[in-house]
């Protein structure tokens, strides 16, 4: 008989879930939950303008007590990127008195992004504008001199991001534009002629009406002083051209959200920094020829998988230039396609 038979099988202890001891967190914090807020007192308000992590809202929007404040991005937004023009979900304080801050916890689905990069191989895109659905080209006819090929990239950009494109060219008394606009015939692309002190304030207010518009172009080529015509106390700083170099100075370092008013109707003014450069490294090579409309359409009768290169065969588009039907112009437009084909077709 051994000794371990003198056990009694009773007397072992019963343990359940409740004995078990759960030791404390060293670091006295909790564990972070999945879980977020709905935010559903969250109020959709526009994004004026963007100043070193703080966002200028309006709230209210063409209510009663529409006013301006101040908010912040909320932390799960950190890689969120907030432009100007979106349409922010704001909740906290957002009376907009001094000293207040509100917080914006999500953006509303855009309807258009206006993009850019550094050059034409960068694959990093740098938003310039949410929700716009017209881009208003400004360029100079003289100092600066007008380059036809960055116009043509803005066009690439704007109808890539499905928004209209407009164009105005100031400094007319200074410079006959016939020239320079003869590159953009037959293109479905509005004009405009500003001089000193012949500012078209109501033609292109007229087309402000009812949408949201964002000014692009090269620096000095009078951008700032076009807002100031037509927003009279937006207060935009303007310089003038280096006589040396030809280049504008950067009188605006960020881009602003302005309320056009007239009597038929108000619209938004969205004023940007002038670029020397626009890259384009976020456009699909295929709709690169959606920039050139005119083109665009000549090339239907190209076989299948054109490169629209010199060394294309059977290419429509060269046949038509060569046979002189795109005029004069002809020649220039398909040069300025051809270089920004290259490109990509380098890239890839």
């Amino acid at each position: 008989m051994s000794w371990l038979d003198d056990v009694d099988e009773d007397d072992e202890p019963e343990f359940d879930e409740s004995d078990v001891r759960v030791r404390p967190n060293p670091k006295a914090n909790r564990p972070r939950t999945k879980r977020r807020p709905a935010h559903e007192d969250a109020v959709v308000c526009r994004v004026l303008g963007v100043d070193r992590g703080r966002y200028t809202v309006l709230v209210d929007e063409d209510g009663p007590d529409e006013h301006p404040a101040l908010a912040t991005r909320a932390r799960e937004l950190r890689r969120t990127a907030i432009v100007t023009g979106d349409r922010a979900r704001v909740v906290g304080d957002t009376s907009g008195t001094a000293g207040t801050l509100a917080r914006i916890v999500g953006i509303e689905e855009r309807t258009s992004l206006l993009r850019r990069s550094a050059d034409d191989t960068d694959q990093v895109e740098r938003i310039v504008v949410a929700n716009a659905d017209q881009m208003l080209v400004v360029v100079a006819a003289a100092d600066p001199e007008p380059r036809e090929r960055l116009v043509d990239r803005y066009l690439v950009a704007a109808l890539d991001a499905g928004i209209r494109p407009l164009m105005v060219v100031t400094k007319t008394d200074l410079a006959d534009p016939t020239r320079f606009l003869q590159h953009f015939e037959g293109l479905d692309l509005r004009v405009f002629t500003s001089a000193r002190g012949l500012i078209p304030v109501d033609d292109v207010g007229a087309a402000l009406v009812g949408h949201s518009t964002v000014f692009v172009g090269h620096s000095g080529v009078g951008k700032s002083t076009l807002v100031n015509a037509l927003v009279p106390t937006a207060g935009r700083a303007t310089g003038h051209v280096n006589e040396v170099t030809g280049r504008g100075r950067h009188t605006s370092s960020s881009t602003v959200s302005l309320r056009y008013r007239a009597a038929a109707g108000n619209g938004w003014v969205i004023d940007t920094p002038g670029v020397r450069s626009f890259g384009l490294g976020h456009v699909d090579p295929a709709n690169l020829l959606q920039g050139f409309t005119d083109l665009a359409e000549i090339a239907r009768d190209c076989p299948r998988g054109c490169t629209h290169l010199p060394d294309a065969p059977d290419c429509a588009i060269v046949e038509a230039v060569a046979e002189g039907r795109l005029g004069a112009r002809g020649a220039a437009r398909l040069d300025s396609l051809q270089r920004l084909l290259s490109t990509f077709a380098d890239r890839a």
